[in-house]
C-alpha cells in the first residue's frame, strides 16, 4: 500500500478547538462554532505545520499542499454553491492568518480575493448593484498590491482621498459607481507603476500568492517585534484560513463589527466593542472609520443583534473565558467569523477573573492562572494627579488604561529611535497599522485621530499594557507637517503632551501623575492575591535597604527580606563623609575611630528594619561594593586638581583633593567587579564587617528585650571558596557572641553567604559546612558564568544578541536556565546534601521575573526576594508556578 500523504488541509468541519497548535487559534475557532452549528461562511484551513515546511524548504510549498488546497476549494464551492472564478456566480474569498497566539494585526490579510473584470461585473448583476462590485474591487486591488507586493498603501490612501474630495465625498459609501470604475483604474496603475506587471487576473494565481504572502508574514519585522515583545516562539508559524466572502459593504442592511462578549477595558459584563453600517471588517480594525458602539446594532437591526448576543453568550459559556469576535451582516443576516481568547487591561483581567468564579464558570485555581502577573502590574500604572491643574485639550476614546507624558513623535521610526535613546515619547498618528508596532514598543503612550474600541492601536496597545486613546476626532494631526492641532493650539513634534487612557482625555505639556503603590484595596486584584498564596510554594521576600521599603514590602505581602543592602545605607549624605574619613584613614586604629562614629547609625538602621519586621527573617548583606565607589569620581579628581595647579588657585583645596586622588589611584583597579569588593574586602578590612555586626547584634538585642522578635540572618558576599568563608566567620562570630553576653539577651541568627560565583555554585558541598543559609546572586552569578559585564553588555551588543537569536532572553532580565540554572541547581543539590533542610533563595532582580520564579520552583528554592513594588508579581508568579506544575503531572 502506498504511504498515507501528510495533511497538510482542512476543512472547517474537519477541525475543533482542541486543534489550536496545528489550525491556529483563528481556525479552531471558526471549525468550532461550524461544529456548534453557528452561521459560518465555509472554509478551510492550511496547517501551521505547512508554514514551517514552507521555510524549512527555503520559500516551497511543501510536496501535496497546494494540490489538497485546490481539492479543499471545490469542496468550498459545492458547500457555498457558488464556483470560484465563475463570472455568473463568483465565490469570492477572504485570506488570513492564524497563529496558535493572538498576534492581532501583526501579520496579513487579503479580502475580496477572486475578482477581475468579470467576475467584478458578475457580482454586480448578482447583487443588482454595481457600487458595492466596484468598491469590493477597489479594496481587493489596494489589499493585494499592499499586503502581497509590498506596495507602499499610503499611495492607494491618497488616490481614494483624491477621488473623495472630486466627488466631495466625506466618507468612502458616497463615491459613485462611475468615480469607483476611475478609482479601480487608478488602483491597477499603481500595482503596475510599482510591480512593472498588470494585476493578475486568474483567481487561482491570486490565491496562491495570496497564501504565500501570509506565510512570509510570520517573518515580518512587526511579527518578530511582536513575538518578542509577547514572549511568543519564532518556530510556531502561523496557520493560513481560506473563507468565503460575505460583505458588509452591501448597503444599510449590512455591516461589519467586532465584540467582545466583556468590557475589555473595565471588565464588567457587557457587550462591548464597534460596529460599521455598510463596510467590511477591515474598516474597524485599520481604524480608518470612526465607528459606532455595538449597541448600534440593536438600533439597526434588533433581530440580527439579539442572535449575536445569544451566540455571544454561547461562545463565552463553552470557552469560558472572554471572546473576541468578529462578525459580519449581509443583507440582515448575521455570520460569524471569529472568535478568540480577548485581550484585555489588567484592570479587566482581574475582574473578569473574579466574576467568573462567582458565575461558577472557572475554578479559583484558573483564575489565578488566567491573570498574567503584567496585567497585575498594569493595575499600578499612574494616573493624572488629583492636584494637577490642567485642562484637557480634547478627548477620545479611551482604550487602554494609564497616564503618560513624552514628546510628540508622529511615526514610529522616530517614535524607535527616540525611545531608544531614553527619550519618552507620545505616538501620535491618524491611525496605526501594523508597520508601527516598533515604534509602539518604545513608545509611553499611543494617541490617534480615528479609530474605536477594537482598532489595531487599541488592540495592541490593550496587549502591551500602553496607555492608549483612539478616535480623538477634535485633534487633527498632520502627519506630513509632523503636528497635530486642537481648536486653534499646534503642537509640533518633540514637543510634550500627556494622554490618559483611563479617561480618554489629552492634555499640553507633562502634566503630574500619581501612582497606585498598593492593591489591598483593589476588590478583585486582592482577591486574586489571596488565592494565589493559597497555591504557592514558594515564600515571597524582598529587597528593603530602609525601613520604608520594609514597610511597603509588607504592604504588599512580602514575608521577609531577602536582602538589605548596607553599602546603600553608607551612600546616604549625612554619613558618606564619615565613610570617606574610614576611607581615608591610614591605620586599623583610624579607621576603627571612623567607624566607632557610623555603629549607631548601622544599628538604628537595623533596628528600623527588624521592627517593621518583627518576626519574619531579615537577611542583611555586608558591605559588598569596592571603597573607591564611595570617593569622589577619579576622572573628575584628576580634571580638578590639573586646573588648580594649572591656575595656582586655593591651595589647601588642591592639598586635600591630591591626597583625595592618591587614595583613590590607590583603590583603583583594572576590573572593579572582579576586584577587591564583597568577601575579599571583609578579609583586608575585618573591622568594617565586625562593626556591622555588631550594629546588627546590638539593634536584635535591643528588641528582643523589648519583646520584639527580630531575626537576622547575617549574609558574606562574593565568597568563592570554604576558607574565604571560614576565616570571616571566624573573625564575626567572637563579635555576635560579645553584643549577647553585653546585652544579657540571646538572638537567634544565621551566618550564610550569596552564591554568585560559578566556583561557589561548583563547591556549594562545600562550602554548606559553614554556611547556614544561600542565597544567589543571580546577576553577579550571569555576569560571571557568561563573562559579560552587564554595563557594558547591554551598551554594546545585547540587543544585537537578541535580535540575531544569539540570546533568546536578556539573560539579566530572565535567568539563562541551561547555563547560570544549571549551576543554581548544582549548588542546591550539593548544598542540601551536605545540610538537608538549608534555606536557599534568590535576590535582585530575577526575583520579580515570572519566568525566573518558573525555575526558582522547580529547583525547589525556599523563597524569592524582589523589589517592594514587585511582590505582588511574584506571589502571582509563585501561585502559577505552582498550578503549572500540578496541572503537568495529572
Amino acid at each position: 500500500m502506498p504511504a498515507p500523504r501528510h495533511k497538510w488541509v482542512y476543512l472547517f468541519r474537519e477541525g475543533s478547538a482542541q486543534m489550536r497548535d496545528l489550525l491556529g487559534g483563528k481556525g479552531a475557532g471558526a471549525a468550532e462554532m461550524t461544529r456548534a452549528g453557528m452561521p459560518v461562511p465555509p472554509g478551510f484551513i492550511i496547517t501551521t505545520e505547512a508554514c514551517r515546511a514552507y521555510y524549512a524548504a527555503k520559500g516551497h510549498f511543501p510536496r501535496g499542499m497546494w494540490e489538497q488546497t485546490t481539492t479543499a476549494l471545490k469542496k468550498m464551492e459545492a458547500q457555498s454553491g457558488k464556483r470560484f472564478g465563475d463570472p455568473r456566480n463568483p465565490l469570492l474569498v477572504s485570506v488570513r492568518s492564524g497563529a496558535k497566539f493572538s498576534m492581532p494585526g501583526m501579520m496579513d490579510t487579503v479580502l475580496n480575493l477572486g475578482l477581475n473584470d468579470e467576475t467584478t461585473s458578475g457580482l454586480a448583476e448578482l447583487a443588482d448593484d454595481e457600487r458595492f462590485a466596484l468598491d469590493a474591487r477597489r479594496r481587493f486591488i489596494q489589499m493585494f498590491g499592499k499586503t502581497v507586493k509590498d506596495i507602499d498603501g499610503q499611495k492607494f490612501e491618497s488616490a481614494l482621498s483624491a477621488a473623495k474630495k472630486r466627488a466631495r465625498a466625506m466618507t468612502d459609501p458616497e463615491l459613485k459607481p462611475a468615480e469607483l470604475r476611475r478609482l479601480v483604474r487608478r488602483f491597477l496603475g499603481i500595482y503596475k507603476d510599482a510591480t512593472g506587471h498588470e494585476f493578475p487576473s486568474d483567481p487561482v494565481e491570486q490565491l496562491r500568492e495570496a497564501i504565500e504572502a501570509v506565510f512570509r508574514s510570520w517573518n515580518t519585522q512587526r511579527a518578530v517585534t511582536y513575538r518578542r515583545m509577547e514572549r511568543i516562539p519564532d518556530d510556531l508559524g502561523t496557520a493560513v484560513n481560506v473563507q468565503m466572502m460575505v460583505f458588509g459593504n452591501m448597503g444599510p442592511t449590512s455591516g461589519t463589527g467586532v465584540a467582545f462578549t466583556r468590557n475589555p477595558i473595565t471588565g464588567r459584563k457587557e457587550l462591548y466593542g464597534d460596529y460599521l453600517a455598510n463596510a467590511q471588517g477591515e474598516d474597524v480594525v485599520a481604524g480608518v472609520r470612526d465607528t459606532e458602539p455595538i449597541r448600534a446594532l440593536k438600533r439597526r437591526l434588533p433581530k440580527v443583534y439579539a442572535q449575536f448576543e445569544r451566540y455571544a453568550r454561547r461562545l463565552e459559556k463553552h470557552y469560558r473565558d472572554v471572546q473576541d469576535l468578529e462578525f459580519t451582516v449581509e443583507g440582515g443576516k448575521l455570520y460569524m467569523l471569529q472568535t478568540r481568547a480577548a485581550k484585555r487591561t489588567g484592570e479587566a483581567a482581574v475582574n473578569i477573573a473574579v466574576d467568573m468564579v462567582a458565575e461558577r464558570l472557572i475554578s479559583r485555581q484558573e483564575a489565578v492562572a488566567r491573570v498574567e502577573p503584567r496585567q497585575l502590574e498594569q493595575l499600578l500604572f499612574p494616573r493624572i494627579s488629583p492636584a494637577a491643574k490642567a485642562e484637557p485639550i480634547a478627548r477620545g476614546v479611551p482604550a487602554s488604561p494609564g497616564a503618560a507624558s513624552g514628546a510628540a513623535v508622529f511615526d514610529a521610526d522616530t517614535a524607535e529611535e527616540w525611545g531608544k535613546q531614553g527619550k519618552s515619547v507620545i505616538l501620535v498618528r491618524i491611525e496605526t497599522n501594523p508597520n508601527d508596532v516598533h515604534g509602539m514598543v518604545q513608545a509611553k503612550g499611543i494617541l490617534t485621530q480615528t479609530g474605536g474600541t477594537a482598532s489595531h492601536a487599541a488592540l495592541v496597545a490593550r496587549g502591551m499594557g500602553r496607555p492608549c486613546i483612539v478616535g480623538a476626532s477634535k485633534v487633527s494631526v498632520d502627519e506630513a507637517r509632523r503636528s497635530l492641532s486642537v481648536d486653534g493650539r499646534t503642537v509640533k513634534e518633540g514637543e510634550e503632551i500627556t494622554i490618559d487612557g483611563t479617561t480618554g482625555d489629552i492634555y499640553l505639556g507633562d502634566v503630574p501623575t500619581v501612582e497606585v503603590r498598593s492593591l489591598n484595596r483593589h476588590r478583585a486584584a486582592s482577591r486574586i492575591l489571596r488565592w494565589a498564596d493559597e497555591f504557592r510554594r514558594l515564600q515571597v521576600w524582598a529587597n528593603a535597604d530602609y525601613p520604608r521599603d520594609a514597610k511597603k514590602a509588607l504592604e504588599n505581602g512580602a514575608e521577609g527580606v531577602g536582602l538589605c543592602r548596607t553599602e546603600h545605607m553608607f551612600m546616604e549624605p549625612d554619613r558618606l563623609p564619615l565613610v570617606q574619613a574610614m576611607i581615608m584613614a591610614g591605620t586599623t586604629k583610624d579607621r576603627e575611630k571612623q567607624l566607632a562614629k557610623l555603629l549607631p547609625i548601622q544599628r538604628s538602621d537595623f533596628r528600623g528594619i527588624f521592627q517593621t519586621m518583627a518576626g519574619l527573617p531579615v537577611v542583611i548583606r555586608l558591605i559588598d561594593p569596592p571603597l573607591h565607589e564611595f570617593l569622589p569620581n577619579r576622572e573628575e579628581l584628576i580634571s580638578e586638581t590639573s586646573s588648580l595647579k594649572a591656575t595656582g588657585k586655593k591651595p589647601s583645596r588642591l592639598k586635600r583633593l591630591e591626597k583625595l586622588l592618591a587614595r583613590v589611584e590607590d583603590l583603583h583597579e583594572a576590573n572593579p567587579m572582579l576586584g577587591l569588593r564583597g568577601g575579599r574586602l571583609l578579609m583586608l578590612y575585618p573591622e568594617i564587617a565586625r562593626m556591622q555586626v555588631r550594629a546588627i547584634m546590638e539593634a536584635a538585642c535591643d528588641l528582643r528585650k523589648r519583646g520584639v522578635d527580630a531575626r537576622p540572618e547575617i549574609m558574606i558576599p562574593l565568597v568563592g571558596t570554604l576558607a574565604e568563608l571560614r576565616e570571616i566567620h571566624e573573625q564575626l562570630r567572637p563579635v555576635v557572641d560579645a553584643v549577647q553576653k553585653e546585652k544579657g539577651v540571646t538572638v537567634a541568627y544565621r551566618f550564610g553567604t550569596m552564591i554568585e560565583l560559578p566556583r561557589a555554585a561548583l563547591t556549594a558541598g562545600e562550602i554548606a559546612a559553614d554556611a547556614e543559609f544561600f542565597s544567589f546572586g543571580t546577576n553577579d552569578l550571569t555576569q560571571t558564568t557568561f563573562g559579560y559585564s552587564r554595563d557594558d553588555a547591554e551598551r554594546h551588543f545585547i540587543v544585537r544578541y537578541l535580535e540575531r537569536r544569539i540570546l533568546e532572553r536578556n539573560p539579566f532580565e530572565t535567568i539563562d536556565v541551561n547555563g547560570v540554572g544549571r549551576l543554581m541547581a548544582m549548588a542546591v543539590s550539593e548544598g542540601r546534601k551536605t545540610r538537608p533542610n538549608m534555606e536557599i533563595g534568590i535576590c535582585g532582580e530575577h526575583g520579580g521575573d515570572p519566568d525566573s520564579i518558573h525555575l526558582c520552583h522547580r529547583l525547589n528554592l525556599n523563597y524569592v526576594s524582589c523589589s517592594p513594588f514587585r511582590v505582588p508579581v511574584a506571589r502571582l508568579a509563585a501561585a502559577q508556578a505552582a498550578i503549572g506544575e500540578t496541572t503537568s503531572t495529572r
